[in-house]
């Protein structure tokens, strides 16, 4: 039931907000893309190629904070409950193992949704106060990061349950989980530095699509309703397919025993 996974989700929130240096943490990862972009500006003479590089900077780094926002609940939800041996006793409650995994999901893609606002908000002071100007619009820019961006977190949170179900403790976790931080970021420098390489398909694609829908947007080029709305949709879809996954695997019983 929905309740059942709005209460595991509520008392993963609680958990994790004890831990405030995982909180802390989170938020240096979060905000650091801003702050490299604003010393950067700083430091540019603000010609064209700079600007749009500087732009495809804030696309990448937008798309690392929403993986970097839930990884500490993340590993710790699953891999850590295992390690301490701590999620046999929570499956003695009345509760399905879909719930279960639903509740945690929503937890971790709270935490990721908060990471990314914090990174958006970062970059809003930098382009305020940098004196860089923003070509887009802002109805057109919100309509991108509503439709297109907040999905993302959502993917995010379901492939880091998934990994963090694989792991056995939360050193290994931690491990998996920073390396898939790379995925966005890799992906999102080829992007940059490799404009032509991106076809139009792309910006359908997850990753891909939000890394070329935000810098289109911020450039003020006009993205098509459908086009973001395609991308958020696959987005999502890709997400559950993941979560669908992930919550499989809690059936299994050595996800359970540790072994």
């Amino acid at each position: 039931m929905l309740n059942q996974s709005i209460v595991v989700a509520r008392k993963e929130i609680t958990d994790s907000l004890r831990d405030i240096r995982a909180v802390i943490s989170s938020f240096f990862y979060a905000i650091m893309g801003p702050l490299v972009v604003g010393l950067v500006s700083i430091s540019t003479h603000g010609s064209a190629s700079e600007a749009n590089v500087l732009v495809g900077m804030m696309a990448v780094f937008t798309l690392v904070a929403a993986f970097v926002g839930g990884m500490n609940i993340a590993m710790d939800t699953v891999a850590g409950e295992r390690e301490r041996r701590s999620l046999l006793p929570l499956l003695l409650n009345p509760i399905r193992r879909v719930d279960l995994m639903i509740g945690k999901w929503l937890a971790v893609s709270l935490f990721a949704a908060a990471g990314l606002a914090i990174n958006l908000l970062g970059f809003a002071v930098v382009l305020r106060g940098s004196g860089m100007h923003l070509a887009g619009n802002w109805p057109h820019l919100l309509r991108v990061l509503a439709l297109g961006m907040l999905p993302l977190p959502l993917l995010a949170a379901s492939l880091q349950l998934l990994i963090s179900t694989v792991c056995r403790a939360v050193k290994e976790a931690q491990t998996y989980l920073s390396l898939i931080v790379f995925l966005p970021m890799s992906l999102g420098m080829f992007l940059v530095f490799f404009p032509a390489s991106a076809r139009e398909w792309c910006r359908v694609l997850p990753l891909a699509g939000q890394q070329l829908q935000l810098e289109s947007a911020i450039k003020g080029s006009e993205i098509p309703l459908l086009q973001t709305l395609v991308l958020g949709c696959l987005t999502v879809a890709l997400a559950f397919v993941i979560l669908r996954v992930a919550g499989n695997r809690l059936q299994r019983d050595e996800i359970i025993y540790g072994n």
